[in-house]
């Protein structure tokens, strides 16, 4: 069922004077919900829209295309789209998000999941309340913030990744800001970070992970490859690398964080090619372990 604007109503929320006045004048009053939002986005008051999308919240409606080709979109409920999605500016929608080929938005929010059959491509933002799961790559200049994300290719990522939940990317991960994952990351290809690389949990790799501040892991860190980090490398658990485990200059690797010392040699030891430099806590095993 749509929902009814009023002016009352609006009143009640406390709309800036400039787009209130915008409403009134274009008799918005008493129509639905959603047809004032699309109103709004047409006249290039995307703002605006956000704002009551914001604050009178999602609808349970659902809208189905074949493509979505717009400069802005605004909707309220779950949008369906068969095919393509090319939306240069903002792309908000209040609940999930479904797309059965690709994704190329300048600004993508959404309330609850989004799932895309391609990639994802976004310039400033790409936002989600749920979960964000692509079949091929993900691609965003700006920042990111969900759930769990998975990409069935690389995520490449020039802001900061801030995740309430995991990561499965399937190819590498390049990510120019901080990476934050309250629970574990993983990737088939190399993981390279220049900011904070913080998760809860564990991290494990099949190549390289680099990172060009502090690396952090609540639980393990395994990689196939080297371990690298311009400042410190900390681990609640184990720590274990195919190659090197190197931390920068003057900084100390420490693993154990989490576990008792008395239990280092179950649940903290440190394998390597060699024993890192710095090594300031874990249970040092060698690379006979690997055998």
């Amino acid at each position: 069922m749509d929902m009814e604007l009023t002016q009352n109503f609006l009143r009640g929320k406390n709309p800036c004077a400039m787009g209130y006045r915008w409403f009134v004048r274009n008799n918005l009053s008493g129509g639905d919900y959603q047809a004032a939002m699309d109103t709004q986005v047409a006249a290039g008051r995307v703002e605006d829209a956000r704002w009551l999308l914001e604050n009178f919240g999602a609808t349970h409606s659902v809208l189905e295309v074949e493509h979505l080709e717009a400069d802005n979109f605004v909707y309220a409920g779950t949008l369906i789209v068969r095919g393509d999605v090319r939306v240069p500016g903002q792309l908000l929608v209040g609940r999930g998000l479904q797309v059965g080929g690709g994704i190329r938005a300048g600004k993508l929010e959404v309330g609850e999941d989004i799932q895309s059959g391609g990639a994802i491509f976004c310039d400033a933002l790409l936002k989600a309340g749920g979960n964000i799961k692509a079949a091929w790559s993900i691609e965003v200049d700006g920042n990111i913030h969900a759930e769990d994300l998975r990409a069935g290719w690389e995520l490449v990522c020039n802001g900061d990744v801030e995740l309430s939940g995991r990561a499965q990317i399937d190819r590498e991960v390049n990510v120019q800001g901080a990476l934050r994952c309250a629970k574990g990351l993983r990737a088939t290809g190399s993981i390279q970070v220049q900011g904070l690389l913080d998760v809860g949990h564990g991290i494990a790799c099949n190549d390289h992970l680099e990172c060009g501040n502090h690396i952090q892991a609540g639980w393990g860190i395994k990689s196939l490859g080297d371990i690298r980090a311009a400042c410190s490398i900390r681990t609640g658990e184990t720590l274990q690398a195919d190659g090197v485990i190197a931390a920068g200059p003057g900084y100390g690797v420490f693993a154990g964080m989490n576990v008792q010392m008395d239990a280092w040699p179950d649940c903290a030891w440190v394998r390597a090619l060699k024993k890192p430099e710095g090594l300031v806590s874990g249970f040092w095993e060698g690379q006979s372990a690997f055998a």
